[in-house]
């Protein structure tokens, strides 16, 4: 399999896209992505980017994508945040995931941020051991919180 791994571009929005849907399907919540074509292009190739991102691209195909931005820590300073990595159901077990999660490994290291930090299902257990597998630390005991953008409208509107 040859495939290479590449920043994203403004021409990917699409096949983008599609993978954060598929993702959404994989991890069953179907109906749950929001975001449009124009969303990506906007947030993430504008003046001021919102994420930035790697794809793993094949014949001119985008197999795979990792989107991730910078946060900050008070532990530790600045941090990444990898928001997603997906690789299409056809290409996974090639190398295709490791090959991106690499490379956001790098771009880390390589500019000096202190973590990167993720999330991942508990029934993901291929993703959970892999990530152990490469010396990443599984925080059993913390919990995600989030509140959506209808149930922040309802408490700040209290």
């Amino acid at each position: 399999m040859s495939f290479i791994i590449r920043k994203g571009q403004p021409k990917d929005a699409q096949a983008i896209l599609d993978l954060i849907i598929e993702l959404a399907v994989f991890e069953k919540e179907p109906n749950a992505v929001e975001i449009t074509k124009e969303d990506l292009l906007n947030d993430g190739f504008s003046d001021n980017p919102k994420f930035k991102l790697f794809v793993a691209e094949e014949n001119e195909i985008i197999i795979g994508m990792a989107l991730f931005y910078e946060r900050y820590s008070t532990w530790k300073g600045k941090t990444i945040h990898l928001e997603d990595l997906i690789v299409t159901h056809q290409k996974r077990n090639l190398g295709v995931g490791k090959a991106l999660y690499t490379a956001v490994l790098k771009y880390a290291f390589d500019h000096n941020y202190n973590r990167v930090a993720w999330e991942v299902l508990d029934w993901n257990t291929n993703a959970i051991e892999f990530y152990k597998s490469t010396g990443a630390t599984y925080l059993s005991g913390w919990h995600v919180v989030q509140m959506n953008k209808e149930n922040l409208a309802k408490f700040i509107q209290k």
